[in-house]
């Protein structure tokens, strides 16, 4: 089924008839049906009944009525209990000759049989004909069928009227009258029977359309990430989707269909607020604290909204809308961080050009001088230079950073030597030889990675782990895991302490960082670069053994997805990074 036929069934209304017509076909002719046949058997009955009442008592001298009744009452059980609802269509069928036909042949025989003494007429029976074929046919069908009715009463006063015109006219125009009214009746219950079953499929669609309404809101309402709950006056909670029942924290709001926000002390808050709105009659929000056991306090925001009026006698409903208020920070903190990072890149394009100049002025100066005391302070100018430098070029690498792309990535790099190479040119840089220990294995195997973005992640792990630790031995390793069959692991370990948690929380975010001299970039461009080539960056504490003794520091974890096979020579450094652009 494509898009088109599915909106189609869901919002179109014409979708919408051709499915209830199609659907409930039967449920709109099967009262109307049973209640015909269920007539026509009673008045088989009353008539078999009364034409042997009449013959038993010298009445009637005809059998042939009494026969003639008896058939009709077997024929009204036949149709009523061996033939199935149904509509009698347009034209006449076999449905019609087998309900209506059968009435018509029945009620003229017995007009016709009647005796001349006797002073009942059959004429309103044709009543019930008229009525099964406007009910359950057209409207040609039942005009067609009040004409027959018609035909027949003229031509059964036909006769009298040709032997004696005078005495026999008000027959014939007493079935004319007849005629007319059968005609007046066919009309007015066939109209009838189509407004009623136009009303009828009407409700039915709009009771289809309010299910499926229903079915979406509570299906929007349940994938909701904000919680929202139905509470009547009394503090009982009617309905809940799972994010408040997360939010409430308790297993019976968890688990229980039904439960009561005075069970629980923690809840007071959201209780105090619901009854507030139901008094005041309006709604209200704030920022409630939920406790709840040994969980710590929950800071939520809540705003409630009156299902019902309370001038109405009915029990007034209360719609609490909850959010937590930890992703509504951390949704204006990504915000922030978005409008924060566009101003820097702007800014840090705005400074890289004059930074240039200041640098190659200062460059120039000092080819000039020759009094130490300028020079020192040409070498601060060149190193503050230098320091922005830097942080221009780290705002805007983060701009730079593009997606994880499976097809631009090398074949891949041996891991082992790689991190072997790329720790000693480090260690001798920083002159820390005997604090960075290498635990590599013999293992050489090929991952996915750019060979100057692992450089740079390396490096940068492994001058955070240098400022934070002292100058003893083992101080910083680097320890190499096989993993599993499809990934590899490198962990960069240092002694240094146990972070505070508020820095923890915000370790990989831009701009944030613990050191006033450091633009808070390092981490996230880490992480960055590593998730481009697949792999994954994060923090744990661990416990490794050093010379003396075994020691818990810090860890950042890098795991790498392995490649197919590892390339030759320096092919990874032929590829163009985001942080080394392409100037040839």
């Amino acid at each position: 089924m494509d898009a088109q036929t599915t909106a189609q069934s869901w919002f179109d209304p014409h979708g919408a008839d051709a499915e209830v017509a199609g659907a409930e076909p039967s449920r709109e002719i099967h009262r109307p049906w049973q209640s015909f046949m269920t007539a026509r058997l009673v008045l088989g009955v009353v008539l078999a009944a009364l034409e042997t009442a009449l013959y038993a008592t010298g009445t009637a001298h005809n059998q042939l009525p009494v026969f003639i009744s008896g058939a009709y009452m077997v024929a009204t059980i036949g149709s009523k209990w061996f033939i199935s609802p149904r509509l009698l269509g347009q034209s006449f069928t076999k449905s019609w000759g087998a309900l209506v036909g059968i009435d018509l042949l029945t009620f003229s025989a017995l007009q016709m049989l009647q005796d001349s003494s006797s002073t009942i007429n059959y004429t309103p029976l044709f009543a019930l004909p008229i009525l099964v074929a406007s009910v359950l046919g057209s409207l040609r069908l039942a005009l067609g069928t009040a004409a027959g009715i018609t035909v027949l009463m003229l031509a059964g006063s036909l006769w009298p009227y040709l032997s004696d015109a005078s005495a026999s006219a008000p027959y014939v125009v007493q079935s004319a009258l007849s005629g007319i009214g059968y005609f007046a009746i066919a009309w007015l219950a066939n109209q009838l029977s189509t407004r009623l079953a136009s009303e009828g499929q009407r409700a039915r669609q709009s009771q289809l359309a309010a299910s499926i309404q229903r079915q979406v809101n509570e299906l929007v309402i349940e994938s909701l990430p904000d919680g929202v709950m139905i509470v009547d006056e009394h503090g009982c909670v009617r309905s809940a989707n799972p994010a408040a029942r997360t939010l409430l924290g308790s297993q019976q709001a968890l688990h229980a269909a039904v439960f009561d926000l005075r069970d629980e002390p923690g809840w007071a808050p959201l209780l105090n607020l619901m009854r507030l709105s139901v008094n005041m009659g309006q709604s209200h929000e704030g920022d409630v604290t939920i406790r709840h056991g040994t969980q710590g306090p929950l800071r939520v925001h809540a705003r409630t909204r009156l299902a019902t009026s309370p001038g109405l006698s009915a029990e007034s409903l209360c719609v609490i809308f909850l959010q937590d208020q930890r992703k509504l920070e951390a949704s204006m903190r990504t915000e922030k961080l978005a409008g924060m990072g566009r101003l820097s890149t702007a800014v840090a394009h705005e400074i890289r050009n004059p930074l240039s100049a200041i640098s190659q002025a200062n460059a120039l100066l000092d080819e000039d001088i020759t009094d130490p005391r300028l020079k020192r302070l040409t070498a601060m100018v060149s190193q503050n230079a230098k320091r922005l430098e830097k942080i221009v070029n780290d705002i805007l690498n983060v701009a730079r950073v593009q997606p994880y792309d499976q097809d631009h990535l090398v074949p891949g790099i041996p891991l082992t030597t790689t991190t072997h190479r790329i720790c000693t040119d480090w260690a001798l840089q920083c002159a820390c030889q005997q604090r960075l220990s290498l635990h590599l294995g013999e293992q050489n195997i090929s991952v996915q990675f750019d060979n100057d973005h692992l450089r740079r992640v390396l490096v940068n792990l492994l001058d955070n782990a240098l400022r934070y630790t002292e100058d003893q031995p083992d101080a910083i390793q680097v320890v190499y895991s096989a993993g599993d069959g499809q990934t590899a692991t490198l962990m960069v370990w240092s002694d240094s302490a146990r972070m505070d948690q508020s820095v923890e929380r915000h370790l990989f975010e831009p701009f944030f960082s613990s050191d006033s001299r450091s633009s808070g970039l390092g981490l996230y461009i880490c992480r960055e670069l590593c998730e481009r080539h697949g792999a994954s960056l994060t923090y744990q504490r661990s416990v490794r053994p050093t010379r003396n003794r075994d020691r818990e520091g810090n860890a950042f974890v890098i795991v790498f997805q392995r490649a197919s096979a590892p390339i030759a020579g320096t092919a990874a450094d032929t590829l163009t990074t985001p942080w080394q652009p392409n100037l040839y």
